[in-house]
């Protein structure tokens, strides 16, 4: 049902510190970026290995706890693995949707309030093409 872990997200209070530490100090490489559908910055992607990315997204504000601190496991198939998952008791907090970078997602919580991702990758999305 998991293939691995695809992403991790971060809010960053200053984009370009971050990107410093990221790629210049861990040796990471930007990969792609998303902008909002008003056309304002939201994320930054930094490739650690194929397949695996540390999303970095503008506006942080320290002690904040929200979507954007997630984990993402990829899956094979998003609607197997969301049926399989509701039939263990396990609730959808978003419903399965296509984001911005073409891939398809639901969002689930674990018992302490983390969000957890689950993403099937589009062939055509930025995530296979870097």
């Amino acid at each position: 049902m998991i293939k691995g872990i695809n992403h991790k997200g971060f809010h960053v209070v200053d984009m370009e510190r971050s990107l410093d530490f990221y790629c210049n100090k861990l040796g990471f490489k930007k990969a792609f970026e998303l902008n909002q559908p008003s056309g304002e910055p939201w994320i930054v992607y930094v490739k650690v290995a194929d397949g695996c990315f540390i999303e970095l997204f503008y506006g942080g504000t320290e002690g904040v706890k929200n979507r954007a601190e997630h984990i993402c496991f990829e899956v094979d198939d998003i609607q197997e693995t969301a049926e399989q998952l509701k039939k263990r008791g396990v609730p959808l907090e978003v419903d399965i949707s296509q984001g911005l970078a073409l891939n398809y997602q639901f969002w689930v919580k674990d018992p302490d309030g983390n969000w957890i991702e689950f993403m099937e990758m589009n062939p055509d999305s930025p995530h296979m093409r870097s």
